[in-house]
């Protein structure tokens, strides 16, 4: 089992995945049908076109997918003492949107450690460079690394009765190890890319138009356990807390729950629907402090409101604080998200 005394010492371990991630024109599509965005941007090359792109946009969170077979190298080897990951914040910030054909590859480091209620936290970084060069985005996920100490003893038995087969030959896209200071002198030298914050923006909204305190119009998704199977299989999260009722009860939850990373996904769509330009959002945070319940008879609603927290005149860029509700309860704790205005 993995100790915090050990786990402490491999903060700062990384390496860089030794292939790239090619982004497809299908799988951006199936991505923002799995989050429930509908931006014509993310379906259509002309309305990409009209934000300047030579082909479809993914979505904010589309990341996410090429960091989970990034980080499989470090939670299958380096981090193997743990039963269960459960998914606790993430960050994305955006310095170039992601469009099919891109080739991104991934720096995996574990960046932070920490005790809570006597468990570790862990930070994973990712930083993705497009075949440029350049840094296209960078994100933090922490998550809980859970033992079999506490969670049912049964659990690792019945997760690999039901997992799915094959996951141990697809390869995580990493050599596993950490980066020389050989190697690291020998590295080209990479910059964040200016894109998103220079492009010429096309939202629907104007800067002079908003004041602090304006709330966005609320909006409700539906998730189905369709919708869970369906996520799953389009990012690559075969957690089957997510799709099979008897591992989620020896997980301690009251049953299926979605993804952290979906019911995020569909914030994100929340906002670029309301601002017309999802390439204009700079920063997008959330704290994953519930779940959503999703029954096999009947589906589970997220609903979602937004209120601006600050303006920047100088650089015309806004605060947004997000609200997500399931059940009248609040599965996000503190989430916010950066965006540009023309």
């Amino acid at each position: 089992m993995v100790t915090a005394v050990d786990v402490a010492g491999l903060v700062g371990y990384r390496y860089r995945t030794d292939d790239y991630y090619e982004v497809g024109r299908e799988k951006i599509r199936e991505y923002a049908r799995a989050v429930q965005d509908f931006h014509p941007a993310h379906w259509k090359e002309s309305a990409a076109g009209e934000l300047g792109f030579g082909g479809l946009v993914a979505p904010a969170t589309f990341s996410s997918i090429v960091a989970m077979r990034a980080n499989r190298g470090l939670f299958e080897t380096v981090l193997a003492g743990y039963d269960v990951i459960v998914h606790t914040d993430q960050v994305f910030e955006m310095y170039k949107p992601v469009v099919a054909g891109a080739r991104l590859r991934t720096e995996v480091e574990l960046t932070a450690v920490r005790q809570v209620a006597g468990k570790d936290l862990l930070t994973v970084t990712n930083t993705f460079t497009d075949q440029s060069g350049e840094i296209v985005q960078v994100s933090h996920a922490t998550v809980i690394g859970i033992t079999s100490d506490d969670v049912d003893s049964g659990i690792a038995d019945v997760i690999e009765s039901v997992i799915m087969s094959g996951l141990e030959d697809t390869g995580s896209g990493t050599d596993a190890r950490s980066d020389s200071a050989d190697e690291e002198s020998d590295r080209p030298a990479t910059q964040h890319s200016q894109v998103s914050r220079e492009r010429l923006l096309h939202t629907a909204i104007r800067f002079e138009d908003l004041a602090v305190g304006d709330e966005l119009p609320t909006r409700t998704f539906q998730l189905t356990r369709g919708d869970l199977v369906n996520y799953a299989g389009v990012s690559g999260d075969a957690n089957p807390i997510h799709w099979h009722e008897r591992v989620a009860s020896l997980a301690g939850l009251p049953d299926v729950i979605a993804h952290g990373m979906l019911t995020m996904g569909l914030g994100a769509g929340f906002v670029s629907d309301w601002l017309g330009d999802p390439c204009a959002v700079l920063r997008y945070g959330a704290r994953l402090s519930n779940y959503t319940v999703v029954e096999a008879v009947s589906a589970g609603g997220v609903e979602f409101s937004g209120r601006i927290k600050s303006l920047d005149p100088e650089t015309r860029t806004a605060t947004i604080v997000l609200v997500a509700k399931s059940a009248g309860r609040k599965i996000f704790g503190l989430a916010t998200t950066d965006i540009r205005l023309h």
